[in-house]
């Protein structure tokens, strides 16, 4: 990226998983194009499932996640009124048996070694792909493809996924994440003031650029 570029960012704690991250994002977007210069977006990852890993590391299928069923049926709610609201079809509603951390980690890696356009595309094929089509975000072969749809080269994708340091990399960013306060997502943060939800256009625009 050119030391000159000076286009204004919205940073975004996000998970992949997470379907309000998801329709956070449509919002974004809604609230991009009526904008006359780029926002980009500064994407942080967040770890929506940690309470449930192992000390492999791995998702434990028999981790209390300390949400039950009315939990479940209550976020399923909200997601269907914000798919009316934002006009969006979604394959599913809520996912509890895919891990995004290899997502996660291949995002990390793309972000930080390609530009940021490629890296726009390679997350917007991540989102489509589990919202949109039901694939397994954590499957090394479908985030190959998603690369290589990008214009990223999958063999560094599927590199960077057996990268344990780059791994460590991803999991200190989402310490870094709670420290600064951040215990859900969608999290948008501009400035110092911050927003979480999927929150309509009109309250992006209130955080960026103030009443």
């Amino acid at each position: 990226m050119s030391e000159q570029q000076t286009d204004e960012s919205i940073t975004l704690f996000a998970d992949y998983v997470c379907p309000f991250c998801y329709l956070g994002r449509q919002s974004l977007d809604w609230y991009q194009e009526g904008r006359e210069e780029e926002l980009r977006v500064d994407w942080h990852p967040f770890d929506l499932r940690s309470n449930e890993r192992g000390p492999d590391g791995e998702i434990d299928p028999e981790a209390d996640s300390g949400k039950d069923e009315d939990y479940y049926e209550q976020a399923r709610e909200n997601v269907r009124r914000l798919q009316d609201e934002y006009g969006v079809e979604m394959a599913q509603e809520l996912v509890t048996d895919v891990d995004s951390l290899q997502a996660q980690v291949a995002s990390y890696y793309v972000k930080e070694h390609s530009d940021y356009e490629r890296w726009r595309a390679f997350d917007d094929g991540i989102y489509e792909a589990l919202w949109q089509d039901g694939r397994d975000i954590g499957d090394p072969d479908v985030l190959a493809e998603l690369a290589e749809d990008a214009d990223v080269n999958p063999a560094e994708v599927r590199d960077a996924l057996d990268d344990e340091n780059l791994r460590e990399d991803v999991e200190a960013l989402f310490e870094h994440a709670r420290q600064r306060g951040v215990t859900g997502v969608p999290t948008f943060a501009y400035e110092g003031h911050a927003a979480r939800g999927a929150v309509p256009p009109e309250h992006l625009e209130r955080l960026v650029e103030g009443e």
